[in-house]
């Protein structure tokens, strides 16, 4: 990893919540508002735009762990702000908080861990594990 990636260091996006982001089970759509899954992905991507910069060529980051405590609903139509910032740099561990908020309001926080490997190892254990699958 590049010295530039610090404790710190923060990354956002915003997404409008839109009808395909809701909580749906066997087709049926239970609630019109940002579900828990749609916020998880969210949050990676935050949390991989806080690391992408900082990986060196030969080098990759996998999402190893993410906890969400998913606060409050968000309805269809509003645009919910994804925060992620640094709170531990290792040397082959990142752990950002992230945190979403409607407007001012917070309604999802938690903690995202990514591993930082060598791009010819990720690969190696990508492969052992199609091995496995067969």
């Amino acid at each position: 990893m590049k010295p530039t990636l610090k404790v710190g260091n923060t990354a956002e996006l915003t997404a409008l919540v839109t009808e395909d982001m809701c909580p749906a089970f066997d087709g049926v759509v239970v609630h019109r508002v940002y579900s828990t899954w749609s916020m998880a992905h969210h949050m990676e991507v935050a949390a991989r735009k806080v690391l992408a910069p900082h990986l060196d060529a030969h080098e990759e980051g996998i999402g190893s762990h993410i906890s969400i405590d998913h606060l409050a609903p968000t309805p269809v139509g509003r645009t919910v702000r994804i925060v992620a910032q640094a709170v531990e740099v290792g040397a082959t561990t990142l752990v950002c908080e992230v945190k979403a908020y409607d407007g001012d309001r917070l309604v999802g926080q938690g903690r995202q861990i990514q591993r930082i490997l060598p791009k010819k190892k990720l690969q190696s254990l990508i492969e052992r594990a199609k091995m496995r699958s067969c």
